[in-house]
């Protein structure tokens, strides 16, 4: 279905999207970190025919409905066009800036595994095997998903397409997701290059990002303190005291019934999901990500 979604969209779209691709040189280059199989003119030109099978749904549906709600058809019509058209090109930029969601997601995940990655490639290299079995045997039994997938690339390289080792490694700097494993990989092919031992320079940068690691997770532990000494004092306590205030208050006024409803909201509702959004705040904030 998308098969003949996209052959579709390029059918109609294909001469526009080259056209248009001069003023997105960026979109090619997030496509292939992304790993999005599909090439920068295809893309465009499904983002161009989405935009337009989007147009033709909603002009005359907003037209009628806002024709219908004020009895002002020209009114309808105008508001209709206005809308729609916010509606593509928040479409639009939504195509454009998915890529780099995607690449965005992947470099997370990546470098939150790097360092223990890093130390596993390490050991996995002191056995002197040549470097496209190190990373074979690494990609196999790691376990360290997306960063595995990456070194996994380049043993397709190796073994598909015939490509030497620091070819692969090369191609791979160019199209990882993730600046810290390009910078990794840019080291290995470096002193593989030069002839020098891989196995002592990723000892050495294996010890680095766990260096780096611990230092996050440092500074991390001091703001957390912060974090949850601001929202005791911000939340529950005030809370606590707006609760407090406004029962004296209510008593005074004699206002006791309307007060009750708010109260009840403030803590039922409200201050459980101020807590809720702080624990994901926390969670998305930390080193690890858990």
């Amino acid at each position: 279905m998308m098969g003949f979604y996209r052959n579709q969209a390029f059918r109609f779209f294909g001469k526009y999207s080259e056209k248009l691709l001069e003023l997105f040189p960026d979109l090619k280059i997030d496509l292939k970190k992304a790993d999005m199989k599909i090439s920068s003119q295809e893309y465009m030109s499904m983002a161009l025919f989405t935009i337009f099978l989007l147009f033709l749904i909603l002009f005359p549906t907003i037209s009628l409905f806002f024709g219908l709600l004020t009895g002002a058809f020209l009114f309808g019509f105008i508001s209709a066009f206005t809308t729609s058209l916010a509606a593509l090109f928040l479409t639009f930029i939504f195509f454009l800036n998915y890529p780099k969601i995607v690449k965005g997601k992947k470099a997370k995940e990546i470098e939150k595994a790097l360092p223990f990655a890093s130390l596993y490639l390490s050991t996995v290299t002191s056995s002197r095997l040549p470097l496209h079995t190190s990373f074979k045997l690494f990609s196999k039994f790691s376990g360290y998903g997306k960063i595995a997938e990456e070194i996994n690339k380049i043993n397709q390289d190796v073994e598909l397409f015939g490509l030497d080792i620091n070819t692969a490694l090369e191609r791979e700097i160019d199209r990882s997701p993730s600046k810290s494993l390009s910078d990794l990989l840019w080291g290995i092919l470096s002193v593989s290059r030069a002839g020098g031992d891989v196995n002592e320079y990723l000892k050495q940068k294996s010890s680095s990002l766990i260096e780096e690691y611990r230092r996050k997770l440092y500074e991390f532990s001091h703001s957390l303190a912060l974090y949850v000494e601001m929202y005791l004092t911000a939340i529950v306590l005030g809370t606590v005291f707006f609760t407090v205030l406004s029962a004296v208050v209510a008593g005074i006024a004699g206002a006791a019934k309307n007060i009750v409803l708010l109260q009840a909201f403030l803590i039922f509702i409200f201050t459980p999901l101020i807590g809720v959004i702080f624990l994901f705040l926390v969670k998305r904030s930390t080193p690890a990500g858990e």
